[in-house]
This record gives structure tokens, C-alpha cells and sequence, in this order.
């Protein structure tokens, strides 16, 4: 744990059963973002082949949303339970790090996303002309932009520690008034890291909403055909909502009370303040995941395809290890198993057969038979008093389509 002081910096500073209630809340939240931003890689992974080039900032998005809920929660629920930061200094830096690279990686990529939306439906000329390529290198530049900022505490500029209610790292929000480099860093950080993407955001999502409205045209180049321009229209608004309500929700807490740590008096600020707002920004991990698996049609339309691929096939091996079972128990009647009634014509019924996965020795059998055997539909016939049986297909012409 290191010297006193640095363990007296790193116990918690808020009461042991808001700690409880925050270590609960990491909990439901990293178990929810593991579920929620791996099914939406395993479907990208899925879909890898029809990915479109925008759709690499939402792989992207949930690559660094997963990275931060991997990275951070492990060491932050077990502190929080335990009412005390429970690594050294060098995990609280790693901690610290960790969070700025994969939390600005995030709100980078929101932004990114919105010009690229922006592009496609307000200046589709140049949209259409979106490629691989640019998807790729404005990847590559998300990471490179974060990572600045994230390197800067390391080297020099700005300084990582404790947060004030001392059962997680970030950065140091005490040093700027003690450190005009610190202060520099701060200032940078709110201006690059909030004003300019927040405006962005609210920038592009409305000239999105203006273009939809007053030109279905540009809407019609970007959907499928198949599509009503109303639907279009209502669903760029519903993403367009919910991007820019997760990111207010999820940061503005946080960089609200940061800056009044900053560049007010640190000791003004209650410790359960921070917690709540880290509450909150670790909480966007989760947003993404619902947003685009629930408003993105197609990453829906594949979601659906592949759990019933999955129920397909655990019923498959359901039924092949109950027939093996059965086959090995009662070999001569395995195929009244599969065809365990006739009708009163000798017409076998499959109606205990699974459909998903017929039993293999009938289907085996059934196929070698089916040349020798000719099933006959039979009508009984009343005459007077006299009942008679004759084959179908040798009533009349106009008998025969009055019974069938």
C-alpha cells in the first residue's frame, strides 16, 4: 500500500454504505456492458463481410466502451466494497490512465460518428464518396487524439491521482491550483474534450434533422428502397436523440464538477458529488449497446437471425442426443419413435418428428422407400346401405373435386 500518507490519500472519503451502493452499481453496469457491447462485436464479427464503412466507428465505440468497463471495474468494485483503495500507486496510475484513453476514445468516436452521419445525409456527394480507407484512418485518429491527452499526465503535463472519494484514479483535479502546466492541461481538456464535441454533436444532428425535413431527396439516396422515407425520418431522430442524451448524461455530470474542482476551491467540492458523476460517465458504456442494437435495423435484423441460428442448432443437439439415447435403449422400435401413429388409410404421421432435426435413421430409410411406396388417399363411400372403400384417384372427375 505504500507509505501512510499515500494510503491515508487512497482510503475512502464517503460513508461505507454509499461505497456498498456504489460497488452494486459497478457491478449491474459492468455486467451489462460486457453482455451488451460483446453481443454487438459478435454481431459486427457476423456481419463483418456487409460492414459499412460508418459502421466501423460502432465497432470502434463499443471496442473502447468494453476496454474501459475490462480495465476499470475489476479494481473498482472490490475498492469500493472494501472502503479503501485496495492496489498501489502505480495500478492507480494505470486506473487513471485506462480511464481518460478509453472514456475520450468514446466521446471522440460519438463525434466522429455524427460528422460522418452529417456528411451522408446533408452533402451526399461527398458521403457517397466515403470509403474503407477514410473509415480507417479517422479510426486510427480517434486513438491518436485520446492518446495525446492520456500520454499528457504521464510526461508532465497535468498529474494522475486519487478522486476525492479516494476509491478510484483519474486525474488530479487538486494540481491546477498549484501547477499552471496542470491548469493548462485542465483548460485543454475541457475545451477539446467537452465544448468542441458537444458542439459538434448538436452542430451535425441538427442540420441532419433540418436536411430530413426539407429534403426527403437526400434521405431517399441513403435508405433502401424498401423503406418508407417516414421510417427514415423517424429513425434519424431517434438516434439522433439518444446519441446526444447518452453523451449529456453520461459526461456533463462529471466535467460540471471537475471544472468546479478546478478552477474553484477543491475543498467546496463533496466527495459524493464526484462519485455520483463517475457513476454517470461510466454508465455511457452502456447507451451505445442499446442505441444500435435496438434503433440499427440491420445489426437488429442480424441479432434476430443469429439467436435463432443458435436455438436451431441447440435444439439440434437436443434432439440427436435423444435419439442416440433411444436408438441405443430400443434399436427395433427406433422408427416407430419417429412415426409412432398411422391413420386409417396405413398413411404414416411424423407428428412426434422435431422439425428441426428429423430422426436420421427414419429420413435414411424414408428415402430408400419412397421410390417403392406410393401413398393412396381413400374415400368411403355410401350406397343405399352398402359402405365401400375405393382409392381416390379412381372417382370421376367431378366426384373427385366435389370431395377434395
Amino acid at each position: 500500500m505504500g507509505n501512510a500518507s499515500e494510503t491515508f490519500l487512497l482510503m475512502s472519503s464517503i460513508s461505507k454504505d454509499n461505497d456498498i451502493l456504489m460497488g452494486t452499481l459497478y457491478t449491474i453496469f459492468g455486467v451489462l456492458s460486457v453482455l451488451g457491447n460483446g453481443i454487438l462485436l459478435f454481431v459486427a464479427y457476423r456481419k463483418k463481410s456487409s460492414l459499412k464503412p460508418a459502421e466501423f466507428f460502432v465497432v470502434n465505440l463499443a471496442i473502447s466502451d468494453l476496454s474501459m468497463t475490462i480495465t476499470l471495474f475489476p479494481l473498482a468494485i472490490p475498492s469500493a466494497y472494501a472502503h479503501m483503495w485496495l492496489f498501489n500507486k502505480m495500478a492507480c496510475t494505470i486506473y487513471a490512465f485506462c480511464g481518460v484513453l478509453f472514456g475520450l476514445s468514446s466521446l471522440t468516436n460519438l463525434t466522429v460518428l455524427s460528422c460522418v452521419c452529417w456528411l451522408k445525409v446533408c452533402c451526399p456527394n461527398y458521403g457517397n464518396k466515403f470509403t474503407y480507407c477514410h473509415a480507417g484512418l479517422l479510426v486510427a485518429g480517434v486513438w491518436c487524439y485520446a492518446g495525446v491527452f492520456a500520454v499528457g499526465p504521464l510526461s508532465g503535463w497535468g498529474e494522475y491521482g486519487a478522486e476525492p472519494y479516494g476509491t478510484a484514479c483519474c486525474i488530479n483535479w487538486h494540481a491546477p491550483s498549484q501547477n499552471a502546466a496542470a491548469m493548462s492541461y485542465i483548460i485543454c481538456l475541457f475545451f477539446f474534450c467537452y465544448i468542441v464535441p458537444c458542439t459538434v454533436i448538436f452542430l451535425s444532428y441538427t442540420f441532419i434533422l433540418l436536411t430530413v425535413r426539407g429534403s426527403r431527396q437526400a434521405v431517399q439516396q441513403h435508405m433502401s428502397p424498401q423503406n418508407k422515407i417516414t421510417n427514415a425520418h423517424a429513425l434519424i431522430i431517434k438516434l439522433s436523440v439518444a446519441v446526444c442524451i447518452g453523451f449529456l448524461t453520461a459526461w456533463s455530470p462529471y466535467a460540471i464538477v471537475s471544472m468546479w474542482a478546478a478552477f474553484g476551491n477543491p475543498g467546496n467540492v463533496p466527495p459524493m458529488a464526484f462519485a455520483l458523476a463517475a457513476i454517470f460517465a461510466k454508465s455511457s458504456t452502456l447507451y451505445n449497446p442499446i442505441v444500435y442494437l435496438v434503433f440499427k435495423p440491420n445489426f437488429r435484423k442480424f441479432l434476430c437471425r443469429d439467436v435463432a441460428q443458435c436455438r436451431r442448432s441447440l435444439c439440434g443437439c437436443l434432439c440427436q442426443h435423444s435419439s442416440a439415447q433411444k436408438g441405443t435403449s430400443k434399436k427395433p422400435h427406433s422408427n416407430e419413435e419417429c412415426n409412432s401413429t398411422r391413420q386409417s388409410n396405413g398413411l404414416p404421421e411424423n407428428h412426434r418428428t422435431c422439425r428441426h432435426c428429423p430422426c436420421p435413421e427414419s429420413v435414411s430409410g424414408a428415402r430408400e422407400k419412397l421410390t417403392d411406396y406410393s401413398p393412396q388417399q381413400t374415400a368411403r363411400i355410401l350406397q343405399g346401405s352398402v359402405h365401400s372403400e375405393v382409392a381416390v384417384s379412381q372417382l370421376s372427375n367431378e366426384m373427385q373435386s366435389d370431395f377434395l
